[in-house]
């Protein structure tokens, strides 16, 4: 969270591999965690977000031996979602697919799904973090 950002009245952080596996892992996690903080009815867009931000940090900001980091944060007023990754210089950017293609959506989907994102370099990596207006 940013200094300017509301303090967290819930919040959870875990790392995980970066391997293909850990998706399903991270979003049901973040599901759970919606139902026990009294929001399930974010759960699914929190869900969808949070496969497209750790399918990237995978897919993109994978580094030998290094881990990834998924941390969800809930204020009064929204809910972010955060993924960092080790590899700092693969910024993330939105694109238009070709229609063919099967890959290359997944910061639209963000776009179009949260109220706001961003991209947070860092002084190793970079965090790739959604928020949900509740």
């Amino acid at each position: 969270m940013t200094d300017s950002c509301p303090i967290p009245t819930h919040f959870d952080a875990i790392t995980y591999t970066p391997t293909p596996r850990t998706i399903p892992l991270a979003r049901r996690r973040v599901t759970d965690l919606l139902t026990r903080w009294g929001h399930p009815e974010a759960a699914p867009t929190a869900a969808l977000l949070t496969s497209e931000l750790c399918t990237n940090a995978i897919l993109h900001g994978r580094l030998p031996g290094r881990l990834y980091r998924v941390e969800t944060s809930l204020t009064a007023g929204s809910l972010r979602i955060a993924v960092t990754d080790p590899k700092g210089e693969a910024l993330p950017r939105t694109r238009t697919p070709a229609p063919d293609t099967t890959t290359g959506r997944g910061l639209l989907i963000v776009q179009r799904l949260a109220s706001r994102w961003a991209v947070e370099t860092l002084t190793v990596g970079k965090t790739v973090w959604a928020e949900l207006d509740l």
